[in-house]
């Protein structure tokens, strides 16, 4: 048996130390008042933290301090003493069997939890940290209790042209009941990323993928309203400074360079995935331009959406403005402990960031806030 843990440790004394202050102070007073009964705290306590085998040494030491007691009371012929040794075994007994089951449950639990965690890094592999001339970051905050990932999706993979593509999405609903939606999305980008030469040509073949097998996986049984998944899809050329976007109604990326953070909204905006025989496909991208230390910030709409404990939307743009541009790992770490305490350290929804930045640059300046809207993509040139 490993051995306990430090406040574990400090419980077994405590509950020895219980067995000894009892036994003297029940010798001290007399046969007036039995203290001997509570004895039994001694299991009891120990077996909140400890493990069978622990738990019942100690209902044993509790037992031989009761038998002491009996001896000097009055002898083990009495009727009292005689109950109260047989209750203290029985009780003991008892809690040396749960604590059995709670060790039994325990690791169960654990192998169920170490599978699932194996099936969750599985499904949501960990994009590489250099792809390309690019350098990657990412962070996932899963909404629910035990879960590493959820609604959310992200996934980065290299086409022959050569370019790499980029994928962020975001299922509707949230928590392990996404998984199964997400995954289909992931795959089928996967797989269609070095099949497909131009963008529309994937977005296309990922929305027929989802059509075709979101009925099998989606959590209709609880939830039986509409099931989409928002996502922007990216092409990023290795030679020059091209790259292309198409986003299917999901939350525009913020593209950061130098002094300035420009919100990069779709001239072209798609359709959510999954909508199948009610959207028409948009076969047309939106092009900007990502120099030599640029970083593009992806994320999904449970950062933007998440609250303050007074109400308050977490303003993004203008947190990302506000911090010093330098890598992103740096931008990242920034962003995590921001977001979590902005939220009080409560989050209602999954939330993921992706963070791209071609070749490594580091800028010590503090961007500005540049805001496009009228659904017009600016020149990023310049």
């Amino acid at each position: 048996m490993a051995p306990p843990p430090r406040a574990g440790r400090g419980v077994v004394v405590l509950a020895l130390a219980l067995i000894v202050a009892i036994t003297v102070t029940d010798l001290g007073i007399g046969t007036s008042v039995h203290l001997g009964p509570l004895l039994v705290i001694a299991p009891a306590l120990t077996a909140s933290f400890a493990g069978p085998r622990l738990t019942a040494l100690v209902g044993a030491l509790a037992q031989a301090a009761l038998l002491i007691i009996s001896v000097l009371h009055g002898g083990l012929t009495t009727t009292n003493h005689v109950a109260q040794l047989i209750a203290l075994a029985v009780l003991s007994a008892l809690v040396v069997f749960t604590a059995c089951v709670r060790e039994r449950r325990a690791r169960e639990l654990s192998r169920v939890r170490s599978v699932a965690e194996t099936a969750q890094r599985t499904l949501l592999r960990p994009p590489p940290r250099r792809i390309g001339p690019l350098r990657v970051a990412w962070l996932y905050l899963a909404a629910e209790d035990e879960a590493q990932i959820g609604g959310d999706l992200l996934a980065v993979a290299r086409a022959d042209n050569p370019t790499t593509r980029v994928l962020i999405g975001d299922v509707r609903g949230h928590g392990l009941a996404s998984i199964g939606e997400a995954s289909v999305v992931m795959g089928a980008f996967r797989e269609g990323a070095h099949r497909y030469g131009s963008l529309p040509e994937l977005v296309s073949a990922v929305e027929e993928s989802v059509c075709r097998n979101l009925d099998e996986v989606a959590e209709t049984t609880h939830d039986a309203g509409e099931h989409f998944i928002t996502a922007v899809m990216i092409d990023i050329h290795d030679h020059g400074t091209q790259a292309e976007m198409l986003n299917c109604g999901h939350p525009p990326p913020l593209l950061i360079r130098g002094e300035r953070v420009t919100v990069l909204n779709s001239r072209r905006p798609a359709p959510p995935l999954g909508l199948c025989a009610l959207c028409v496909r948009n076969d047309r991208t939106d092009p900007f331009t990502l120099e030599a230390g640029d970083m593009l910030l992806l994320y999904t709409d449970g950062v933007v959406e998440a609250r303050s404990p007074t109400g308050a939307f977490y303003p993004l743009a203008e947190r990302v403005a506000s911090f010093p541009a330098s890598s992103p790992d740096a931008l990242l770490h920034r962003l995590h402990r921001d977001l979590l305490e902005h939220t009080g350290e409560q989050l209602t929804d999954d939330a993921a960031f992706l963070v791209i930045e071609r070749t490594p640059s580091r800028h010590l300046h503090r961007p500005h806030l540049m805001s496009h809207g009228g659904g017009s993509l600016p020149s990023t040139t310049g």
